[in-house]
C-alpha cells in the first residue's frame, strides 16, 4: 500500500485480495468477474477485482496459495493486459500494476510442479524480500507501539504504553504468526486493559505452557502485576465502591488511592 501511496497510480484505486481466503471456486470470479448468468446465481454483470482496480495497483496477497489451474489466466492478464470475464467472450483490456506477497517459497514450488514456472519468472522482476518479524528484533517495539498509538485512538482506550513485562514479552516472543499476530495481540490488549499501561498479561503472554517470560520477570513485576489485577478485580465486584474496594482488599483506601496511582490504574479516584 505504501508503495501504492507514492506512485504516479496513487490516485487511483489500491484494491487487494488474499489468495489463501477466498474458497478455490470463488477465487477465479473474485478476480475475474462475471457476466449475467454464466452460473447458478449470476443474476447480473459483476466486475472482478482486475477490473475494478483500473489505472491503479492490484495486491495479491499470499499467491503461493492461488490454485495451479488459475496461474496460467493471471499469467495471461499478465503478459497481454487483458482478461475475459467468466461466461463471457469478449477481451477487456485493463492497465493495472499488480505487486504480489507470499509467505511460501516460491522457488521450491517451482521445482515441485505446484507453481507455474512462467508466472515465477514474470511475477519476480523486481523482488524484496521481508524477513520475518522474528529475526528483526529491533522493529518488534517499534511496531508493537505504533499498533497501540493506533488501536488506543481508534477505540478511544487508556492505554499510552507498555509496562516492562509486556516489553519483555515482546522482544522475546517468537511470533509464529508475524506481524498479523503482532498486530492482533496488540489489539486485543488495547481493548480489553483498563490502565495507561499494557500488561504481559493482557498481550496473553502468561497463558503460554512455556512461561519463559514470566520465569525471568523481577519480583517487583511479578507483585506489580498481581496487585493490579486483585485491584481490577475487587473494584468490579463492589460496582466501583471504593470503601468496599478498599475493605475487600483488606487495606486502607488511603493505600488504595496510592496503588491506583502508583500502577497508572485507569479508575477514576
Amino acid at each position: 500500500k505504501a508503495i501504492h501511496k507514492v506512485s504516479d497510480r496513487s490516485e487511483a484505486p489500491f484494491i487487494a485480495i488474499n489468495c489463501a481466503s477466498i474458497p478455490e471456486n470463488l477465487l477465479e470470479s473474485e478476480l475475474f468477474g462475471f457476466e449475467k448468468g454464466a452460473f447458478t446465481g449470476a443474476h447480473k454483470t459483476t466486475l472482478g477485482k482486475i477490473e475494478c482496480a483500473q489505472g491503479g495497483t492490484l495486491f495479491l496477497d499470499e499467491i503461493g496459495d492461488m490454485p495451479y489451474h488459475l496461474q496460467a489466466k493471471l499469467l495471461r492478464f499478465l503478459q497481454e493486459k487483458v482478461i475475459e470475464r467468466l461466461g463471457g467472450r469478449k477481451e477487456i483490456p485493463v492497465d493495472v500494476r499488480v505487486i504480489c506477497a507470499t509467505n511460501q517459497n516460491l522457488e521450491v514450488m517451482v521445482s515441485e510442479k505446484a507453481f507455474r514456472e512462467d508466472l515465477f519468472y514474470r511475477i519476480t522482476e523486481i523482488t524484496l524480500n521481508i524477513p520475518p518479524l522474528r529475526d528483526r528484533d529491533e522493529d518488534v517495539l517499534i511496531l508493537a507501539n505504533f499498533f497501540l498509538q493506533q488501536y488506543a485512538a481508534e477505540y478511544k482506550r487508556s492505554a499510552k504504553s507498555f509496562a516492562d513485562d509486556a516489553l519483555y514479552g515482546l522482544r522475546n516472543h517468537k511470533w509464529p504468526g508475524n506481524i498479523r499476530e503482532l498486530q492482533n495481540k496488540v489489539k486485543s490488549s488495547v481493548i480489553m486493559s483498563t490502565s495507561t499501561q499494557v500488561t504481559a498479561f493482557d498481550l496473553g503472554f502468561f497463558d503460554k505452557e512455556n512461561a519463559e517470560y514470566e520465569l525471568s520477570l523481577n519480583l517487583r513485576a511479578v507483585r506489580e502485576q498481581a496487585e493490579t489485577i486483585a485491584i481490577q478485580k475487587a473494584y468490579a465486584l463492589t460496582d466501583g465502591n471504593m470503601s468496599k474496594t478498599s475493605e475487600l482488599l483488606g487495606i486502607t483506601r488511603p493505600t488504595l488511592y496510592s496503588l491506583i496511582e502508583k500502577y497508572r490504574i485507569g479508575i477514576n479516584v
